[in-house]
């Protein structure tokens, strides 16, 4: 008998669990064509690193130690597309980005009036009222640049919010970000 009332829960925390990581990630993607199919990417050197500065996301987003999930997350993803890391002299150059900001959406009038039905009968009034709605957005970017004319080869971001993860939680979503971010990835 507890076998029978165990089983249901267990397959209830499992089809949970498993649509939880099936939240799939939007991915915006964009590519300078032109350049992007002269120039052969076969080594990279980073761009840039994170500046230092005392922004409130700065303990948490944009962290050294989440830098560095985030440039081997990266590095991992360039060198399977073929591409060595070189510190002198690479045919292209990669840039990143961890941030957030909070979106307002709403918060306009819904109808702002006219015939139809209403309350029972038909007439003219409004609507209603569409109440606004908040939330963070987390943006975890990539770019790859010609490094000799330091134009734009390619960007890619997705919405992942890293505010307050540490740990293996980033390590996590940093990792799934870059995976979504890669497989908008371009073909030669």
């Amino acid at each position: 008998m507890i076998k029978q009332a165990i089983l249901p829960c267990i397959v209830a925390a499992t089809v949970a669990f498993g649509l939880g990581g099936c939240a799939a990630l939007t991915v915006k993607s964009d590519v300078n064509t032109p350049l992007f199919n002269q120039v052969q990417c076969r080594t990279f050197a980073w761009a840039g690193s994170f500046r230092s500065d005392n922004s409130p996301d700065r303990a948490t987003i944009a962290n050294p130690v989440n830098e560095a999930r985030l440039r081997a997350a990266i590095s991992g993803h360039l060198q399977a597309l073929g591409m060595q890391f070189v510190t002198s002299n690479p045919d292209c150059l990669v840039g990143y980005g961890i941030g957030s900001h909070n979106v307002m959406e709403g918060g306009y009038p819904a109808g702002w009036g006219g015939y139809g039905y209403w309350r029972g009968g038909w007439g003219w009034g409004a609507w209603g009222w569409d109440a606004p709605y908040v939330y963070r957005e987390g943006i975890v970017g990539v770019d790859i640049y010609q490094a000799s004319s330091r134009e734009p080869l390619w960007h890619a971001s997705t919405n992942q919010d890293l505010t307050g993860a540490t740990g293996a939680t980033a390590e996590r979503k940093i990792n799934e970000a870059v995976a979504a971010i890669f497989s908008k990835y371009p073909q030669h």
